[in-house]
């Protein structure tokens, strides 16, 4: 699949990897069609776009100005796949700017290109992600991240968000927008983090901290220190510290502060009680506190976060 508007046509390369999200490789090519008729009316550059499989990338090869690895619903990841790994490092080499949405990260971080880089994968993976390529720098709480010439996304949806970004930086803001109002896109800036929640370990195999876990489920709202945390295990404070670290992840403050923040979510979510009622009802007597600790946390405020994400209309 090409599609093309004129002999100057900027080239980009949509990887159709085994296991890719068609609908994501036909939606992109969708949406920069449409960027591109814009631009060619207003007097602009329009896109050359090919959909690429592994049978085309024998030498010679063609040169792209931005090449992207849309997500799948496989759980493909690509770790066998040399030959487009090494098409991949090749193509950057020449200069193309490297792009992936979601799980299409996986591609890049076994190509070597993700090395020492920031990157951004969908919440879900940031774990596995993290494990398998520890020279990255993981910033799952970003929905984009652009380092130049290594473009990432996280969510299976974040392709609109990788495809308008990609107009802007080679046809302008101009034809980005007109292409959004075309497609009712909403062009306003988003964090995977206004959509992640938290899930604490569970599996880790130390019963005394998951009998804790399991009592901080019901007693989150309650003032909760470390000493009281290490009563409730029967161990020294030290001891509990090394503990609950060593099987969660997290510091115990981190930990509580990020399950009274999940609670306020669902409450704020599907409930009609006042957002200074759910600080209290979640442990945070101070209600400039709660407010602070949950934009921090989600990156908006409470209020419009229970505009975005309500489940009842309140």
């Amino acid at each position: 699949m090409t599609i093309s508007t004129s002999d100057t046509s900027i080239a980009l390369a949509i990887v159709a990897y085994p296991g890719v999200q068609m609908s994501a490789v036909l939606g992109l090519a969708d949406l920069l069609s449409i960027a591109s008729d814009y631009s060619v009316k207003n007097g602009g550059r329009g896109f050359s776009v090919d959909e690429i499989t592994k049978a085309d990338m024998t030498p010679p090869s063609q040169q792209y100005s931005a090449v992207i690895l849309p997500p799948n619903l496989t759980g493909a990841k690509g770790k066998e796949e040399t030959d487009i790994h090494k098409w991949l490092c090749d193509q950057h080499t020449a200069g193309s700017i490297m792009c992936s949405v979601c799980g299409g990260a996986f591609w890049l971080g076994y190509s070597g290109l993700l090395n020492r880089r920031p990157v951004t994968t969908h919440w879900l993976l940031d774990d596995e992600f993290q494990t398998t390529f520890p020279e990255t720098q993981m910033h799952a709480e970003h929905l984009l991240i652009d380092d130049n010439d290594i473009v990432t996304t996280g969510g299976l949806m974040a392709w609109l968000d990788l495809g308008l970004f990609i107009i802007n930086r080679f046809l302008g803001p101009e034809v980005m927008t007109q292409t959004a109002r075309h497609l009712l896109i909403d062009t306003g800036g988003r964090e995977q983090r206004n959509y992640r929640s938290f899930r604490p370990p569970l599996t880790h195999g130390d019963p005394d901290i998951l009998n804790l876990q399991h009592w901080l489920e019901k007693n989150s709202a309650n003032e909760i220190t470390i000493k009281v945390m290490a009563e409730q295990t029967n161990f020294s404070e030290r001891t509990f510290l090394r503990r609950f670290k060593a099987a969660t992840g997290f510091t115990p403050n981190t930990y509580v502060q990020n399950l009274r923040i999940e609670k306020a979510r669902g409450l704020l979510e599907r409930t009609r009680i006042a957002i200074t009622d759910i600080g209290w009802k979640v442990g945070y007597q101070d209600a400039s506190a709660f407010s602070r600790v949950f934009k921090s946390t989600t990156g908006i405020g409470a209020g419009e976060y229970r505009k975005r994400f309500k489940v009842e209309r309140i």
